[in-house]
């Protein structure tokens, strides 16, 4: 069945994200967010959503007609396992693994993610933060001022990733997605300069954590 065309049906729509957080081996958090921005990418341009032809397509269609709204959740073991039979893409960044999902009503979320933690997730970071990749990379900066758990950071960061797609100049979004769509996640410049770099900037909705408006995640690519 394809999707209602209405953005302004009720319930809303949003793209589910699960992190794997197993309990022996946590991810850290920039990772968790560099995953999350590089998921959502990667389902964005995945010919299934991309060519308007393919099966992911309607449903990506109707999520961005309205607010591109993202809920990250985690699991473990058995858990995890059993989201990788529904349909989405799993990346692996820094030994943080992100599965971003085909959007969907928010009421009509399967079972097997519907019953995963939505809170919780807060993770800390490596005490140095990892050299960036070769470019092109989308690098992403998360405000500093804005106190936020791994749950919201990481869906933060995919809301900047799929902004560079949409808004990017296109040269830069191309080089982007064919150098493998690489994500680094800012973490030793100060916020200033980064603001002064982006391309991009995410005013959050204001349904959990912080206010509405706030400025959480800002990003741009280096080519």
């Amino acid at each position: 069945m394809r999707p209602s065309t209405d953005p302004f049906d009720e319930p809303p729509w949003a793209m589910q994200l699960v992190a794997r957080a197993e309990k022996a081996s946590p991810p850290a958090h920039a990772a968790v967010c560099a995953a999350a921005a590089t998921a959502v990418a990667t389902l964005l341009t995945d010919p299934r959503a991309a060519d308007p032809e393919g099966e992911w397509h309607p449903f990506v269609a109707r999520w961005e007609a309205g607010r591109i709204r993202k809920v990250t959740r985690r699991a473990r073991g058995a858990r995890w396992s059993d989201v990788q039979r529904l349909p989405g893409v799993t990346v692996d960044v820094q030994g943080a693994q992100v599965r971003a999902f085909v959007p969907g009503a928010v009421d009509e979320v399967p079972p097997e993610i519907a019953k995963l933690q939505v809170a919780g997730l807060d993770l800390p970071d490596e005490d140095e933060p990892k050299p960036p990749p070769e470019p092109p990379y989308a690098a992403i900066a998360l405000n500093p001022d804005v106190t936020m758990s791994t749950g919201k950071a990481a869906a933060q960061s995919g809301h900047a990733a799929h902004l560079l797609l949409r808004q990017a100049p296109p040269p830069q979004a191309h080089a982007w997605i064919e150098g493998g769509l690489r994500v680094y996640v800012i973490r030793d410049v100060p916020w200033r300069r980064c603001v002064e770099h982006a391309t991009v900037a995410v005013r959050d909705a204001g349904f959990t954590e912080v206010p509405p408006g706030t400025m959480t995640a800002i990003g741009w690519i280096v080519t």
